[in-house]
């Protein structure tokens, strides 16, 4: 059985560096290379593995499924967390793991969710063929929507109700952390603020959920798919660590200006992913 799942681990690897190339992974701590097998290693000791992501970037979901995989291979019990999903679509994303829904049926949700789904599909459908539950993070895009142009403030008694008593207190470390994100842009004008408010309050959600989703499945681990703003450490998993203290590792791809090789630090990711492609990986089946 051992010299099995050794096997199967190793297909997955050379599969991923048909795809790529070899994948050149950084680890932040000592700012030196490390190959696939070992970073797989550490991320299967976690409860979390966050991936970050540009949402259009078709060689991020390469990274992004390569990864799925080879955790999957090495017998994981795994679960996808995604940014993409609302949790109230929650009921949608078990019927097209359990092969209940077709695609055009759970594409009129998937399209009222999010966009993109060439970019997506090879995922979604390798859950849906090894049975990896999928879990949306996230809320209602009018309520964050709301926050970023007019701030947390003003939402409605009822909205809070709804948020759960989650608070929305951004301080001048997040705000740099979110101009960084962005590429050094921003400001410390009041739309700043509040833009940095909606980013806040988006992670507390996500954040909220995962943990919610843990307590309820604790021989589970979860990789979470969110953009890289999300993904980095000062994002999501800060918000998961004010709720419970969880083991997680954090998988950047490289941005140029925003993370990368050159100003890589731990408190940003523990892995880097570098030089991905920009080949689109769609399949017209």
């Amino acid at each position: 059985m051992m010299r099995w799942a050794l096997f199967t681990l190793l297909f997955v690897i050379l599969q991923v560096t048909a795809t790529y190339g070899h994948p050149h992974i950084l680890g932040a701590a000592e700012r030196t290379e490390v190959d696939f097998e070992q970073m797989i290693e550490d991320l299967g000791s976690k409860r979390i593995v966050f991936i970050g992501e540009l949402h259009d970037h078709p060689g991020h979901h390469q990274m992004q499924l390569g990864i799925i995989q080879a955790l999957h291979q090495r017998g994981m019990k795994l679960a996808i967390g995604l940014e993409m999903f609302r949790k109230d679509s929650q009921q949608t994303l078990d019927e097209w793991v359990a092969g209940e829904l077709s695609v055009r049926k759970f594409l009129k949700v998937y399209n009222d969710n999010w966009s993109m789904w060439p970019k997506y599909r090879k995922i979604f459908r390798y859950a849906r063929k090894n049975n990896i539950p999928m879990v949306g993070l996230n809320i209602e895009r009018d309520i964050t929507r709301q926050v970023a142009s007019h701030g947390f403030d003003s939402l409605t008694p009822d909205q809070t109700e709804e948020l759960k008593g989650i608070s929305c207190n951004v301080n001048p470390a997040y705000q740099d952390y979110i101009r960084r994100a962005m590429g050094g842009h921003g400001g410390d004008n009041r739309s700043f603020i509040y833009f940095c408010e909606a980013q806040l309050l988006w992670d507390n959600i996500m954040a909220k959920n995962l943990v919610d989703y843990l307590e309820q499945n604790p021989d589970t681990m979860v990789v979470v798919l969110a953009g890289s703003g999300h993904s980095w450490r000062y994002g999501i998993p800060t918000q998961v660590l004010e709720y419970e203290t969880l083991p997680y590792r954090v998988v950047l791809p490289e941005i140029p200006g925003r993370v990368d090789r050159s100003n890589i630090k731990p408190s940003d990711t523990d892995y880097l992913w570098l030089d991905l492609g920009e080949r689109d990986w769609y399949d017209p089946d």
